[in-house]
């Protein structure tokens, strides 16, 4: 079984976020970037099936030179290959073609992406990449099991989850309960050393035609000012949450 993980490059959520060029330009100074934790741990169980079933597992990350220490830590982890799209990723249109494009090329028979990123949060990259393959896609798949050329998967949905079986080729939009989170593994020595020597691919963009630019980012409005209520004036307190915080 040949499988395919998509790593997004995204800052730690500890880091202090600042935009520059009048704010329509993320400022990645002094920030620390890690894998996206659902793409973290979709890694994970990959490695799981690279273990007890003999999977091979390459990862993909659309971006620039700057992502390959986070690609070297998911080589380090466990991973086989690692494969760099050579483009900085602009919208889900581009970054979902990008990966298609690549797995259509090499032939996975299981492509395992994170359900969304922490930076943009879109949502949409798993399903596009599904469709550009004609695979089948479950999306906040918290479950997967392969046995042969057939997949058995568990989704969260409104009020519960659902068991699906599907046949591969499969896209999973995964998160945690692919693993837990004592689950994920940290590289040890061996593991860095040996990532050294893996192959990271580099590939030129093939997508030319970009559909999004960013005309300005901005912060959460701050806080307002707390106040104070006394306790013993409830009248007051009502009123203010009744007129000024709308919460009653």
């Amino acid at each position: 079984m040949k499988i395919l993980v998509c790593i997004s490059n995204v800052p730690d959520t500890t880091s202090k976020i600042n935009f520059v060029e009048n704010d329509t330009k993320f400022d990645t100074n002094s920030v620390q970037f890690i894998i996206n934790p659902n793409d973290e741990f979709g890694l994970t169980r990959a490695m799981w099936f690279k273990e007890k079933q003999g999977a091979s597992v390459d990862i993909i990350t659309v971006g620039q030179k700057d992502v390959e220490p986070t690609m070297r830590k998911c080589l380090a982890i466990g991973a086989d290959r690692a494969i760099r799209v050579d483009a900085e990723p602009r919208d889900a249109f581009q970054v979902a073609k990008e990966i298609a494009n690549v797995a259509q090329e090499k032939g996975y028979d299981l492509i395992i992406a994170g359900r969304e990123s922490i930076d943009y949060n879109g949502g949409i990259v798993p399903g596009m990449v599904a469709k550009y393959l004609g695979a089948q896609f479950v999306n906040t798949c918290v479950s997967l099991e392969i046995e042969g050329s057939n997949a058995t998967a568990v989704r969260e949905i409104d009020g519960g989850k659902e068991t699906l079986s599907c046949s591969l080729p499969l896209v999973v939009g995964g998160q945690k309960g692919l693993v837990e989170e004592k689950d994920l593994r940290i590289p040890n020595m061996r593991g860095i050393m040996m990532a050294r020597k893996k192959p990271l691919e580099v590939k030129p963009p093939t997508v030319e035609d970009i559909q999004v630019e960013f005309s300005s980012f901005s912060k959460p409005a701050p806080k307002g000012d707390v106040k104070l209520v006394d306790p013993e004036n409830i009248d007051q307190l009502i009123e203010l949450l009744h007129n000024e915080a709308k919460a009653i």
